[in-house]
C-alpha cells in the first residue's frame, strides 16, 4: 500500500477539476434563467462605435441558443463562441466528475508550436470575417 499514490483533497489540479465543474454545473443550473439575466447585458460598444461586430459579437445569443439545446442557432450565431461554451460546459461536468472520483486533472505536457498558434490566430480571424459578412 505505500506504492500506492494517494491524492489528497488539497490537489491543486483536483480543486482546479471541482472549480471548473462548479462553474459548469452553475451554468446549466442557471439555464432556466438565462433569458433574464442575458437581458441585462449591455449592448457592445465595440459595434456602437465602429459599427463592425466584436469578436465576441453573437456570444451571448449563441449561449441563449444552447440553452434551449438549439446547436444550429448558436453556431450560425458566433461558431467559435458555441464551441467555446460546448467546451466549457462539457469539460467541466467531465471535470467536476473526475475530480469527484479523485482524479486530479493533468497539465498537458505539450506546447503549442509556432504554426498551430498561427493556425489559431487564423481561426478567430475567420470567426471575425464571418461575424462581419453575416451581419451579426
Amino acid at each position: 500500500m505505500e506504492n500506492q499514490v494517494r491524492i489528497s483533497r488539497q490537489d491543486p489540479n483536483r480543486q482546479l477539476g471541482f472549480l471548473w465543474g462548479a462553474v459548469a454545473t452553475g451554468l446549466v443550473a442557471l439555464t432556466p434563467l438565462a433569458t433574464r439575466l442575458a437581458a441585462s447585458v449591455p449592448a457592445c460598444p465595440f459595434r456602437s462605435i465602429l459599427g463592425l461586430p466584436c469578436l465576441t459579437c453573437g456570444s451571448t445569443r449563441a449561449a441563449l441558443a444552447l440553452s434551449r439545446l438549439d446547436l444550429w442557432t448558436a453556431v450560425t450565431l458566433n461558431p467559435l463562441a458555441a464551441a467555446g461554451w460546448l467546451t466549457l460546459v462539457a469539460g467541466g461536468l467531465v471535470a467536476g466528475v473526475l475530480a469527484l472520483i479523485g482524479t486530479p486533472l493533468r497539465e498537458p505536457s505539450w506546447r503549442l508550436s509556432m504554426p498551430i498558434r498561427l493556425a489559431l490566430v487564423l481561426v478567430i480571424l475567420a470567426n471575425w470575417v464571418y461575424l462581419v459578412v453575416a451581419g451579426i
